[in-house]
């Protein structure tokens, strides 16, 4: 048994962080060499060391997560080797009780936007944003795509302003989340701004949860008054 079924139905909301071989390779390299001095051959026995319990335990978890973030290298600049420039996917799963996933502009369309120009500051290769329905594991889900990185974050709001079902509290306030967090890893690209989302995401799950769970022994405390 690779893994104990019981645990997962105890979760009321359950996140899969899922980044590529590619990235992860590079992150590693860039890591470990740089940082820690470790040779190429040595990062790369340590990471096939790691992949059958990875392959195993790990990566199967990804098709039962109602969300995934899935990290992937650009599609902007082709044969990229540096990895750093990342193509992130929001993956939500539909059907999902106190969950209305996030969406730009018109739910349930497919849309690709670039927003680069006058109101977005944007370097080379720009950004690309894409929204759409999808299937994934033979479910249905939304899928929220950002592909580049952000010049400048308090710009952020611009791109804040098109997209719905954010379960913010007030205008601005992934925007504002994410300057409070500039220097966390991630927070000039979709990984960090994604992330974001889905910690406002799950602060509103609670918050339902919460209220529901109060709720229902007053709903049965007043069925019992009456009867």
């Amino acid at each position: 048994m690779k893994f104990d079924q019981r645990v997962r139905e105890l979760l009321d909301f359950s996140i899969y962080l899922d980044i590529s071989n590619e990235v992860k390779f590079a992150w590693k390299i860039q890591r470990d060499m740089a940082e820690r001095g470790h040779s190429l051959e040595s990062i790369k026995a340590s990471i096939e060391a790691r992949k059958p319990d990875f392959d195993a335990y790990i990566d199967p978890q990804k098709q039962y997560a109602d969300a995934v973030i899935e990290v992937l290298p650009t599609q902007l600049i082709p044969d990229d080797e540096e990895k750093k420039v990342l193509r992130v996917r929001l993956i939500m799963k539909e059907g999902v009780k106190f969950f209305n996933p996030v969406y730009l502009f018109d739910e349930g369309s497919t849309i690709t936007w670039v927003p680069c120009g006058r109101k977005l500051t944007c370097s080379y290769p720009g950004i690309k944003f894409s929204y759409g329905p999808e299937t994934y594991f033979g479910h249905e889900v939304t899928v929220l795509e950002m592909d580049g990185q952000f010049d400048r974050l308090d710009e952020l709001i611009y791109v804040e302003s098109h997209l719905s079902n954010l379960s913010t509290k007030f205008y601005g306030e992934v925007t504002q989340q994410m300057l409070k967090h500039s220097d966390f890893p991630g927070s000039n690209n979709g990984s960090g701004f994604f992330q974001t989302i889905v910690g406002l995401k799950i602060r509103d799950l609670y918050e339902q949860i919460v209220t529901s769970k109060v709720a229902t022994p007053l709903q049965a405390t007043k069925a019992q008054r009456l009867t």
